[in-house]
């Protein structure tokens, strides 16, 4: 089937375009900036504000499902406004809409979240990210609403990055202990994605791993499997800082695992070899 890809040269994007030859799938992938350098995927320019080129590239495009894997960050003209304009795109057309979401949707003041928690964020990213997966609940019913954690990679991850620049003092700044995610490899949630975009499955998934981390015992982990020495490693606590968002928030998958076929490792297991 064809697959339209939004923000494909993200991080989870780039792994999406790379997998999607063995699933035997046709991609479009489209970027802001500049177009990935995968061959077997056409690339298109895309501005989620433009409501005339979303429209053009789907008519083009003809998918037959998007995974919408984009970010904005905080930028509510892209990360809400957009996703809104996807999904009403994609409702009027029938075509299939997979959408990224991320656990800033919550504020920690539970801690633990299934599917059905409602979101209550605190920051304007996760903001714009609960306001997306109101719309995708609300205008296109059939959707999948697909929630993220903490990702991560064999060493291409913004979290491995730091972990390499903090341990050789090229970053100033400390490994928060009470800041705790529950990491995932990109394989991983690319690969769930790939299967919700070719089911029937609608409603809301948590593409997250099992283990709840702090991004310092993250970070020994990454240490340990890089052969860094994690006494190298500065600590802090995110508490004693300004920097906004929640502390604590462990997305549960036991009932998105119960779904899917793809199996969500944990940190631990992934990492294992450190």
């Amino acid at each position: 089937m064809t697959v339209l890809i939004i923000g494909a040269t993200g991080f989870l994007g780039t792994e999406l375009v790379r997998q999607a030859p063995a699933l035997g799938h046709t991609t479009a992938a489209t970027f802001n900036s500049r177009p990935g350098r995968a061959s077997g995927t056409s690339w298109h320019h895309l501005d989620l504000r433009d409501p005339r080129r979303l429209d053009d590239l789907l008519d083009s495009v003809a998918p037959r499902a998007v995974i919408n894997a984009s970010s904005g960050d905080d930028d509510w003209a892209v990360t809400a406004d957009g996703s809104v304009r996807l999904t009403r795109a994609t409702a009027r057309r029938k075509i299939r809409l997979v959408h990224v979401s991320s656990d800033a949707v919550f504020s920690g003041r539970h801690v633990h979240y299934a599917e059905t928690a409602l979101p209550d964020p605190v920051t304007p990213y996760g903001a714009a990210k609960a306001a997306a997966e109101t719309a995708v609940r609300l205008l296109h019913p059939s959707a999948v609403v697909a929630r993220t954690s903490l990702i991560i990679g064999s060493g291409g991850s913004e979290h491995e990055r730091v972990v390499h620049e903090l341990a050789t003092g090229r970053r100033e700044g400390a490994l928060f202990t009470d800041d705790v995610r529950c990491p995932v490899h990109v394989v991983d949630p690319a690969a769930a994605l790939w299967e919700l975009a070719a089911s029937d499955e609608t409603g809301v998934f948590h593409l997250a791993g099992p283990d709840a981390l702090s991004r310092y015992a993250l970070g020994v982990l990454v240490a340990r499997r890089d052969r860094i020495d994690p006494a190298r490693l500065p600590a802090g606590l995110r508490a004693d800082t300004r920097l906004p968002g929640a502390l604590d928030v462990r997305l549960d998958n036991r009932a998105t695992q119960r779904r899917l076929t793809v199996r969500l490792r944990g940190a631990t297991e992934f990492l294992a070899g450190a």
